[in-house]
């Protein structure tokens, strides 16, 4: 068989160079089939095991939904940033970054999880785009979770678990080319040194564009070295630093108008090339463990990390007042034109021990600890005048041109964690267990800022103290049919102070308004049913829950001050989801989800305000219906092919009295196959969007950013 293409060819249309592909690689296959004993298994017994050392249960066993992705699927899709790994859990949709935050922002049942990211059970702080290079799962543990994590985690909470060094050799060099101009390089290496000792290092270099986004760009690179000391003997200690640094040109969409994603090509790019988001994030994780015996555990866990970012974005906007009936062809934007920098410095403890108790007929497992944080943003923000205008519909390049710009804002905060914490974990015969958990934080926030005109006067300070003091309760009842099932019954709160992280107290971007400052927390609850079952000799995890998540004290518009907020509003989500992931048989692997969002306002004690949410309408960027199905195949011993499906039904970008935004819902394809050519290399291709699908991705209340076109991706794997 004689076939030529390139990457270029593959992109449009993509089934070419998809078809020529698969056809290299079935023809191969047939010709070597049976020469070589490398075999593409995946029907292996799933992993249940949670990287979070206070829970002490299996994902069966723990009560509440939970989504596992490893490494292996992480493969597989191809994915190179945490978003694009995550989209495909059920109840995650995507927003868009703004001044104040820039970075992942996803949406977990209706609620952002901006300050809910976490590293190896700590705070994954700062604002950047995470590669997942260095992670060996992710987990999506959801609903109000304060017990577990602190502050925060209203929807749920994202948590990453780094590769760490073992005993066991690694080595692997990945090389990536895509036709989005992708060129990605990743290599990880695992070594030991004697009996106890092991050293692993973790590396990446990532540059790509945006298939039919014309202007935005990604790039950057990492390094995670980890050592492990005392591996299989009672006292271990692990140590761990992350660097990544990007490069980027920030992609702000496109406007609304009429309340829709404006109909402009989905290429119209409105920043100019020397806009830029750079970040530089330093991470050093330390952590010791030691089994004073086979019942308690002692372990302690430290962690420092510094976030560099600075930017300049370009955010265009329609003129207010434009009749909906303008020929896009004659509506001149405006341009929204921020820029900025900052030190985010982050350091915490962690300090518990776990004891495994048996009396009465009970068994009990321990884990009672104590935390203590402090985090230091520290941003300025500047703002442009008389940027340039562009043209809607048809946006030439420009280089970039003021008539000025000047500091806006300068702000400091210093916001200190005390939490203590305990769980038990209470069996009683085969079939019952209870989990009851208690945690009590301490917030105590510093908050500085100075406002200045563009004469560089100052014109507004704030200098405020605020500490909050809450108690988090966890309760749960899991009945256990079989050793592999389960069914639950669970309570959990939550709570968000207003001082949590920068763009809490930074309100408003465009006005960089504090409209949140001294306000109370807000406050979260979960009634969640749910039932988890092993199946098909534990190779398929089926799981299902039925919730109830309130959100009360929500911040909107004060009726005696509507330019700051108070504590009057309250928010629910009733919602249903399913999963099912794992293999179906030793050649067939799944993983199938849906969920059920209903969402809603349900009070304002100010509802006539312009920026308060509407009473009745669903929560912004919550679609109502959201589906899932990746699956993958072994044709013959050597060759899977696979692919997958993403739905979500409508979603709202702003909820306001003032603006109600929709973007239309979407479904979109992808396809990939994977060939071993020898028992160390494989060649692997990925297409995305395979319909080349128009939709709209990420959602903002002023802006919206389209989803990346059809792309293909090449990639050669070797393992030794």
């Amino acid at each position: 068989m004689i076939c030529k293409t390139t990457l270029a060819a593959m992109s449009r249309p993509a089934s070419k160079g998809l078809a020529c592909s698969l056809g290299l690689m079935l023809a191969s296959a047939a010709s070597a089939e049976g020469a070589s004993s490398d075999i593409i298994v995946v029907g292996n017994v799933i992993d249940q095991t949670i990287g979070l050392s206070k829970v002490t249960t299996n994902i069966i066993d723990t009560p509440q939904a939970i989504s596992r992705i490893g490494e292996d699927e992480l493969e597989r899709r191809g994915v190179n940033n945490l978003s694009d790994a995550l989209r495909i859990v059920p109840g995650i949709s995507l927003g868009a970054g703004e001044t104040s935050w820039q970075g992942n922002n996803l949406v977990l049942r209706g609620f952002t999880t901006r300050n809910d990211t976490f590293l190896d059970g700590m705070r994954d702080y700062g604002y950047y785009f995470r590669d997942p290079f260095n992670s060996a799962s992710l987990e999506v543990l959801k609903g109000p979770g304060s017990t577990l994590f602190g502050r925060g985690s209203t929807g749920g909470v994202i948590h990453q678990i780094s590769k760490t060094a073992t005993l066991d050799p690694v080595t692997t060099l990945d090389v990536a080319l895509g036709t989005d101009d992708t060129r990605r390089v990743t290599a990880d290496i695992d070594r030991a040194i004697g009996e106890t000792i092991a050293v692993r290092v973790n590396a990446m270099t990532h540059r790509s564009e945006v298939a039919d986004r014309d202007g935005a760009l990604q790039k950057r690179w990492g390094i995670a070295p980890s050592i492990a000391l005392g591996l299989g003997t009672p006292t271990r200690a692990y140590l761990s630093w992350l660097h990544q640094e990007e490069d980027n040109r920030p992609d702000y969409g496109i406007p609304w108008f009429n309340g829709r994603p404006a109909a402009v090509k989905r290429d119209n790019y409105y920043g100019f090339d020397s806009d830029y988001l750079d970040t530089n994030v330093d991470v050093i994780t330390a952590r010791i463990e030691h089994d004073v015996s086979d019942t308690i555990r002692l372990r302690n866990q430290f962690r420092a990390s510094w976030a560099k970012r600075s930017f300049r974005t370009s955010e265009a906007v329609i003129p207010a007042g434009t009749p909906v009936t303008t020929p896009l062809t004659n509506i001149t934007l405006t341009r929204n034109e921020f820029s900025g920098y900052s030190t985010d410095r982050f350091v915490q403890n962690q300090t518990d021990v776990t004891l495994k108790l048996g009396a009465a007929g009970f068994r009990h497992t321990i884990v009672a600890g104590v935390e203590l944080g402090r985090e230091m943003p520290r941003p300025t923000y500047i703002f442009h005048e008389g940027v340039i205008t562009t043209n809607l519909a048809n946006p030439p390049k420009q280089a970039f041109a003021q008539a000025r710009q000047y500091v806006r804002l300068r702000a400091r905060t210093r916001a200190d964690t005390i939490g203590v914490y305990a769980f038990d974990t209470i069996e009683a015969g085969e079939h019952w267990m209870a989990v009851l958990g208690v945690r009590w934080d301490r917030f105590d926030a510093d908050y500085r800022s100075a406002g200045f005109n563009a004469a560089g006067a100052t014109v507004a300070t704030t200098d405020i103290n605020r500490v909050d003091k809450k108690a988090s309760l966890r309760g749960s009842l899991i009945y256990k049919p079989g050793k592999s099932s389960s069914i639950y019954l669970s309570y959990a709160n939550s709570f968000n102070p207003s001082a949590e992280g920068i763009e809490s107290l930074i309100s408003a971007g465009r006005s960089v308004g504090q409209a949140n400052i001294n306000a109370d927390p807000e406050k979260g609850r979960i009634f969640e049913l749910g039932t988890k079952w092993g199946m098909l000799d534990d190779r398929l995890l089926a799981t299902a829950s039925v919730f109830d998540v309130v959100k009360s004290n929500v911040r909107v518009p004060d009726p005696a001050n509507p330019s700051v907020n108070a504590n009057g509003g309250r928010q629910r989500v009733r919602g249903f989801e399913m999963e099912a992931v794992g293999a179906i048989t030793e050649r067939w692997t799944v993983r199938a989800s849906y969920t059920y969002l209903d969402t809603e306002t349900t009070r304002s004690d100010n509802p006539t305000a312009g920026g308060s949410p509407r009473i009745g309408k669903q929560l912004a960027i919550a679609p109502k219906h959201s589906a899932g199905l990746q699956t993958d195949y072994v044709l013959v011993p050597r060759f899977a092919i696979g692919g997958g499906v993403i739905y979500q039904s409508s979603r709202l970008g702003q909820n306001t009295n003032a603006s109600l935004l929709s973007a239309p819902g979407y479904t979109v394809f992808e396809a990939r196959a994977r060939y071993n050519v020898t028992e160390q290399l494989s060649v692997q291709v990925n297409v995305y969007n395979l319909t080349d699908k128009l939709y709209y991705d990420q959602l903002h209340p002023f802006h919206v950013v389209p989803g990346a076109g059809r792309s293909a991706l090449l990639t050669l794997s070797w393992k030794g």
